[in-house]
């Protein structure tokens, strides 16, 4: 981990280099970039800065080739930006900048194409088991025994029955001596 103060040259170095990028730098090499982070090492000597391009609605081949002429045109414009960050940092010595192209569109590209490929797939199988029957009963799990009404009025009189012989039972029991 980095120290705070670390971060918060990397933060200032971001902001700085993407305004110089939006406003002094005149590059018509330079495409549509977003600076996306900025690694710096532990002692301030060096500042790793991440970028993606926004390319061209034309494909593949002119992203790449936009890409590559981003790349060209921020190489050249790489010591304007070094005496920039220098000057509004205040340092005695300025971090040597290195610019790198972000692999998190590609990587995010590659995670959002196997999420559609699983919902395509999610949607066959559940077009292939739209008149599928399942083995067995619809509701698998046991429950308690339903009992009709003419069974449950001759439980309850079977169940009066009963307390009346216990009831009986104990004033017969009251009544001898030799319990007592």
């Amino acid at each position: 981990m980095s120290s705070p103060r670390v971060r918060k040259i990397a933060d200032r170095i971001q902001v700085i280099v993407a305004e110089m990028l939006e406003r002094r730098v005149k590059d018509p090499r330079l495409g549509f970039i977003t600076v996306t982070d900025v690694r710096l090492t532990g002692d301030a000597q060096q500042a790793t800065i991440f970028y993606t391009v926004l390319g061209a609605a034309g494909g593949v081949l002119d992203d790449e080739a936009q890409r590559a002429s981003t790349a060209a045109a921020l190489e050249s414009a790489k010591g304007l930006l070094r005496s920039e960050v220098a000057k509004q940092l205040g340092m005695r010595h300025a971090p040597s900048l290195a610019f790198v192209p972000d692999a998190l569109p590609e990587t995010a590209k590659v995670v959002d194409d196997a999420l559609e490929r699983a919902r395509r797939a999610d949607e066959a199988l559940a077009a292939a088991r739209e008149g599928a029957a399942y083995a067995g009963e619809t509701d698998p799990y046991k429950k308690p025994r339903e009992v009709e009404p003419d069974d449950a009025a001759d439980d309850d009189a079977a169940a009066d029955d009963d307390d009346a012989d216990a009831a009986d039972d104990d004033d017969a029991g009251q009544d001898d001596p030799a319990r007592a």
